[in-house]
């Protein structure tokens, strides 16, 4: 798979993904995707990875939102098979084994604001702009924009982004929980690399069962994330970086821990 409108960069533990577009402010085209796809599948299996962030070339746009040159003439069977690919890509996305850190350099519409969703964070530029304006095609978010929006801000305030189309700006997108910092534009990729290098010193087995018992317990009744909880934590404490932090924090030193 040509990795043509992708530049991957960094150490083993902390990558920076882009999407590399910016005559077309980074928007996702059927290629764009299909690479991306590709990529994440490289990257899950990648036991040195610990952190990725993803974010766009140039200082206009993140992603500007799908490629709407490949809409027309789509019919509703194609529609909602495109649909499913951009999806498909933005759940393995969300679904890493490490944490993903979207640096919002720009624009961020439809499908780049769904592809920010999937990030595990979201860190925006000062600059930023970020919504959901498909009605104004007459068409609805269609790469998770509809669920992820409203888990992440709450029914009400994802229904008037989606239903009037809106863009937030950087101010607006902290208030609302859909990012969870504003910065200098100037600063933002090195607020991304400290956040990840936060989270790259800690286990990544237990970031993944962290994420994975918030991710199956909000949804449900208490009592059922309360026993997943619990589950998880029981298999952490089974692992090798669990000794490694007692024994760490005992003998007063940093630890060093190897994802098992």
């Amino acid at each position: 798979m040509s990795d043509e409108y992708l530049d991957l960069t960094g150490t083993d533990a902390v990558r920076v993904l882009t999407i590399t577009r910016p005559e077309k402010l980074n928007a996702l085209n059927r290629a764009t995707l299909a690479a991306l796809h590709a990529r994440l599948e490289t990257l899950a299996a990648d036991p040195a990875l610990r952190v990725l962030i993803v974010t766009g070339a140039g200082t206009k746009a993140f992603v500007a939102g799908a490629d709407i040159s490949e809409f027309e003439g789509l019919t509703p069977a194609e529609a909602a098979s495109y649909a499913r690919v951009g999806q498909a890509v933005f759940d393995r996305l969300e679904s890493l084994p490490v944490p993903t850190i979207a640096a919002i350099n720009g624009y961020a519409l439809g499908g780049g604001c769904e592809l920010a969703l999937a990030c595990t964070f979201r860190l925006v530029a000062d600059t930023a702009r970020l919504g959901l304006p498909e009605t104004s095609l007459g068409l609805i978010p269609g790469f998770g924009g509809t669920q992820r929006l409203a888990r992440a801000i709450g029914r009400q305030q994802a229904l008037e982004l989606i239903l009037t189309g809106r863009q937030v700006d950087a101010d607006e997108a902290v208030r609302l929980g859909l990012a969870l910092r504003a910065v200098p534009a100037a600063t933002l990729m090195d607020a991304a690399q400290a956040l990840a290098a936060q989270l790259a010193a800690r286990a990544p087995v237990a970031l993944r069962y962290a994420r994975e018992a918030m991710a199956g317990g909000l949804d449900r009744p208490l009592a059922d994330g309360l026993a997943a909880e619990a589950r998880l934590f029981g298999l952490a404490a089974a692992t090798a970086d669990m000794r490694e932090g007692v024994r760490a924090f005992l003998e007063k030193r940093q630890a060093v821990f190897t994802g098992r």
